[in-house]
């Protein structure tokens, strides 16, 4: 009878576990998901790479390695996507979600990254904000915070969206960055696998 009961124990632990943690589980699963289709079918090609032969592709290579640099408000291409910062604002202490009674604080301070992301592609690509890097001026990087993501009441649709050939996406990617630092770039991605474009945030 007491093994019975021992037995009985372990497994309500168990399951209380995994139901208390319904959303968390879901969400990684999706992230997980996410990844293993990029890394299957992901366009590591960079926008710069546009000619075939020995020698085109070379100087394409070369060319993919220093990275394509532009400003704000200016499109920059990596494979299937034509990404446009629009502004970046830092200093901003919390955020919160439309109703306004979810808020997240954060560590240091949140910089929000107002972006468009188009599909210039042939075929539908997975759209991902925690492939998208902030740099301060020694090249330190910074991932986004993708619950301050979901929480900010303006994310729209740069979370993880599947964009089809010739549609846009708009919304603001939340960081969370130290206090006494300043992003100076963005490096942009179409998939975790690809080149990246850089965009200057000053």
């Amino acid at each position: 009878m007491a093994k019975s009961k021992g037995n009985k124990e372990t497994n309500g632990k168990d399951g209380n576990w995994f139901k208390r943690h319904k959303i968390l589980t879901g969400i990684l699963a999706i992230i997980v998901l996410v990844i293993i289709v990029q890394a299957a079918g992901g366009d590591k090609d960079s926008s710069n790479a546009g000619s075939t032969g020995g020698t085109s592709n070379a100087s394409a290579e070369n060319s993919s390695d220093k990275q394509q640099t532009v400003g704000l408000n200016t499109a920059a291409r990596d494979g299937k996507f034509e990404f446009v910062v629009k502004s970046v604002k830092c200093g901003v202490p919390s955020v919160s979600d439309s109703t306004g009674y979810i808020t997240k604080s954060a560590q240091g301070q949140y910089c929000l990254v107002d972006i468009s992301v188009k599909n210039v592609g042939d075929k539908q690509q997975i759209f991902m904000e925690n492939d998208q890097k902030l740099l301060n001026a020694s090249n330190v990087e910074y991932s986004s915070d993708t619950t301050a993501t979901l929480y900010n009441s303006n994310n729209s649709d740069v979370f993880v969206n599947e964009i089809n050939p010739g549609n846009t996406v708009e919304g603001t990617i939340v960081y969370d960055i130290p206090k006494d630092q300043t992003p100076v770039t963005a490096e942009l991605h179409d998939s975790s696998f690809s080149n990246g474009v850089k965009v200057k945030l000053q």
